[in-house]
């Protein structure tokens, strides 16, 4: 019996771009210039990436949805366009994240928790570049989200 290797792809984000994880500077300052220039690049490096899969469902769908006779292969085929309709739309509600991520680099506000104004930390933001909450607000309204549905 052979044993396999097992691979963990753990590329994040950024990395998917080729850019590298952001190294701080001794005593820089929260949301420098330079920070900011870095999640500008990411988030429109992902949004570039969001805009181009969309343009390829459009043309994939305008050029593949045509009549198929056979019942079960046009039930597989809607299929498929509906699950891909439905990625496409949240990707459509991430574009919007990252549009209000970069309206916040240009006004000075990202970076910042929304509710309590703390920073949100570069490792988050790095991970989740269009983040507006701290790791511990996202928590308490998950906590909040949960009991409220729990209770109805």
């Amino acid at each position: 019996m052979t044993k396999k290797k097992i691979t963990i792809n753990n590329n994040s984000l950024i990395e998917q771009f080729g850019m590298k994880p952001y190294k701080l500077r001794v005593k820089e300052k929260y949301m420098s210039k330079r920070q900011l220039n870095h999640f500008k690049k990411i988030l429109n490096s992902w949004k570039g990436q969001l805009e181009q899969e969309a343009e390829k469902t459009v043309n994939h769908m305008q050029k593949d949805s045509n009549s198929l006779a056979d019942p079960n292969d046009r039930a597989t085929q809607e299929s498929e366009f509906g699950l891909e309709l439905r990625t496409r739309d949240r990707e459509r509600k991430l574009i919007r994240k990252i549009q209000s991520s970069l309206i916040k680099i240009d006004d000075g506000t990202f970076g910042y928790c929304s509710e309590t104004g703390e920073q949100i930390g570069l490792q988050r933001l790095e991970a989740r570049p269009v983040a507006g909450l701290t790791l511990e607000a996202q928590e308490r309204r998950e906590i909040t989200e949960k009991q409220f549905n729990d209770n109805r």
